[in-house]
């Protein structure tokens, strides 16, 4: 059963395949990790992570790596648990594929909310020099 399967029938099949608990147990750990990162970067009053990554080019290489850190093994379990899958369900293997579902399951999360973690609690008066 080794048949050409098209990205879109790959995703649809993710979501209800074998394995699905993924789809809510990694983005939850991506949750946990942009949460903690961005209460500790509002205590540091850093600026907010996704957006001070396009706007402030001297730190970029340092909050890469922190955010490589944090989120890193998240991204490779995702990565090694939908390869699991498409060997499963399809017994054939798309990195791009499996490389896509990691970016969507553990790193998007990740980028969307630890900037806004930070915001809020700045703005609630965390990190601020008395």
């Amino acid at each position: 059963m080794n048949e050409e399967w098209s990205f879109i029938d790959g995703l649809l099949a993710r979501v209800e395949g074998p394995l699905s608990f993924r789809f809510l147990l990694q983005p939850l750990i991506a949750v946990f990790f942009a949460v903690r990162d961005g209460v500790r970067d509002a205590r540091g009053a850093q600026p907010p992570y996704f957006w001070a990554l396009f706007t402030e080019p001297a730190h970029r290489r340092e909050m890469l790596r922190s955010g490589w850190l944090s989120i890193g093994k998240v991204f490779i379990i995702a990565v090694i648990l939908d390869l699991v899958f498409q060997y499963i369900v399809f017994q054939d293997l798309r990195l791009i594929g499996a490389l896509l579902a990691g970016t969507i399951l553990a790193v998007l999360p990740y980028l969307l909310l630890r900037g806004p973690v930070n915001r809020v609690l700045r703005s609630r008066g965390v990190g601020r020099q008395s």
